[in-house]
């Protein structure tokens, strides 16, 4: 299949990669690979209750430099401020839109404006926000390709670093899939079940970023050899225990408060000790996310859980009431089955705070990803060089989880940086229509062998045993997950040491990392279900190994409350004010980390 731009991946950034394509690509050829289908793909696949990233500068109520200056404060002085910036003065004709789609915005009927959740937040109808998204994407590509999970970045037959297209394989019929493309997008989603859930049993699946996100992302880039920065900078949400509900609205709008067991509002009370760690971040407005994650986990530890909120102080109205169940409803059903299911009325009952396990991702309060080129009139010279949002490998774009360094992108933001992307991607085939890329049909033969090789290591040996799933030849997709997570978990920072780990805990993970991505040579798949699987679980080995090499290279603990360096606990400003970056040698099967700068732009 051929394209001028391939976009992998059809959540929110790839939708806005399929509209902005059209819109500057009108004679181009834009194909969408997805693996599932556009309309309920994703983060947002089961809607959301607001749009998190909105500036709102028709009303002069912010503009991009607080923005800046607030994800700045968030990530404890780190991000792309180039990146950041660049989303925010675009995010909000990205919200218009939306709206002139059909996304019901609740407005004020006083003023017109949009009712804010908080200061970057407005309150939406959301339940069927990914499909209006997606109709408008269908109808700007030219061909949206469903049910395909793509395993593998084409390399060019000339220049082995620029990217020619992808590979996959279709899950409905089997077939092999070749994309030949000018220019790649991939918008592919961050990990989950990288860290062993919370959630056991019946209860697997019930994570709060998407169970189907397996770091595709990632695991498609990092092989290639694209550049990737803030790998460790993993994101541990606070929600609402079990069913892993938002709290946001709770805390924004509803202005619900959270105490420990005792009533202690302990965010006040132990904020001097929190500045003895940190310094002035603690008294960043707001509080940077990790540092509210800090100071629960505290008092955890202290023995004062379990931390509770009190919806019961805030639903005194018919009206709030309907808003909190809404909440839910609009975008994590499980929690109102949860609490049905548990006897509680939030109109009488508190409910239970957790911390969830890690999750890898590049869009939401975390910033990991690929080191991108930044817009030329804004990026400073150490940051750009020459196509917007394109990484290392000429040709090879990112958008959402994909491209690091810039945080809060959220889903406004995330269709936002798609459109960034493709406006880059299309100037990008314009400029190389006298030399565009051919695929390496070496590579594309080989990578056919090795997509396959887990049903034929299956049909070898499948009659090794008589029952049960155990076989001495091959290593089944559930049983590597299960393998990494339990890894990650005891060794890299999971929920079973309280998100601590060292430099002898990550060496032990790393071997354990390394040897398990050695072992996916034996994966076996009984049918193209269990073959998706295994590429899944490659995706995210190989996230995870970067994950593990980032943190054992940076020997300070930049984020507590995502994870803790029990060998390093502080904040180093003066070594470590800076971002990490690695790549990955396919040909000598070797990783180099080094640093990159932090330039301000404010």
């Amino acid at each position: 299949m051929d394209a001028d731009v391939l976009i992998v991946g059809g959540g929110m950034a790839g939708c806005g990669a399929a509209f902005e394509a059209r819109y500057w690509g009108r004679d181009l050829r834009i194909v969408v690979a997805e693996k599932a289908a556009i309309e309920r793909s994703g983060a947002v696949a089961q809607g959301l209750s607001a749009i998190n990233c909105y500036m709102g500068m028709r009303w002069g109520e912010n503009q991009p430099e607080d923005f800046v200056r607030y994800v700045r404060n968030d990530l404890m002085g780190l991000s792309r401020e180039d990146l950041v910036y660049d989303v925010a003065r675009h995010v909000d004709s990205t919200v218009h839109l939306f709206e002139e789609w059909g996304l019901p915005i609740f407005k004020d009927p006083a003023s017109g404006k949009y009712v804010r959740e908080g200061r970057w937040q407005v309150m939406i109808h959301g339940e069927s926000y990914k499909p209006i998204v997606a109709e408008a994407a269908r109808k700007a590509a030219t061909e949206v390709v469903e049910h395909v999970v793509v395993t593998h970045l084409l390399p060019d037959e000339r220049d082995p670093h620029r990217v020619a297209g992808a590979v996959g394989v279709d899950v409905r019929d089997g077939s092999y899939v070749v994309f030949r493309a000018k220019a790649v997008i991939v918008s592919a989603a961050g990990a989950s079940h990288i860290f062993r859930p919370r959630s056991a049993g019946e209860g697997y699946g019930r994570t709060w970023y998407p169970p189907w996100a397996s770091g595709s992302a990632y695991g498609l880039l990092i092989p290639f050899g694209a550049e990737m920065i803030q790998m460790e900078n993993r994101l541990v949400v606070t929600r609402f225990k079990d069913g892993y509900g938002p709290v946001g609205a709770w805390f924004l709008l509803l202005k619900a408060v959270a105490t420990n067991v005792h009533g202690d509002e302990f965010e006040k009370s132990r904020l001097p000790e929190l500045r003895q760690r940190v310094g002035a971040y603690a008294d960043a407005k707001p509080m940077p996310t990790c540092l509210r994650n800090h100071l629960m986990l505290q008092e955890l530890r202290a023995g004062n859980g379990p931390i509770l909120i009190h919806t019961e102080r805030v639903l005194d109205t018919p009206e709030k009431e309907a808003l909190g169940w809404e909440d839910f409803l609009n975008m994590t059903v499980g929690q109102a089955v949860t609490w049905a299911a548990q006897g509680i009325d939030p109109r009488t009952t508190p409910s239970e705070l957790i911390l969830s396990e890690p999750y890898v991702m590049g869009s939401h309060a975390v910033c990991a990803g690929a080191w991108a080129s930044g817009p030329n009139d804004i990026a400073p010279p150490e940051y750009r060089w020459g196509y917007n949002r394109m990484t290392t490998s000429p040709g090879l774009f990112g958008a959402g989880d994909a491209i690091g360094g810039s945080a809060h992108k959220f889903s406004s933001g995330s269709f936002t940086e798609g459109r960034l992307a493709a406006k880059a991607a299309v100037a990008f085939v314009r400029d190389h229509q006298d030399r565009p890329a051919v695929a390496d049909e070496r590579r594309v033969a080989e990578l056919r062998e090795v997509l396959f090789r887990p049903l034929e290591t299956y049909q070898h040996a499948q009659s090794r045993i008589t029952a049960g799933g155990v076989n001495p030849d091959y290593l089944q997709p559930m049983s590597g997950l299960q393998r990494l997570e339990k890894t990650m978990d005891e060794y890299a920072g999971g929920t079973s040491t309280d998100y601590t780990t060292n430099d002898w805990m990550l060496g032990k993970a790393l071997d354990n990392v390394v040897a398990l991505r050695e072992d996916l040579s034996r994966l076996g798949a009984a049918d193209l279900h269990e073959l998706q699987r295994c590429w899944e679980l490659t995706h995210r080995v190989w996230t995870a190994e970067a994950v593990v090499r980032h943190t054992r290279f940076r020997t300070e603990t930049r984020w507590p409350g995502y994870y803790y360096r029990a060998d390093f606990p502080a904040v180093d400003d003066t070594n470590w004010r800076c971002f990490t970056s690695s790549v990955y040698d396919r040909t000598t099967d070797r990783w180099t980390l080094s640093t990159r700068p932090y330039v301000p732009i404010l």
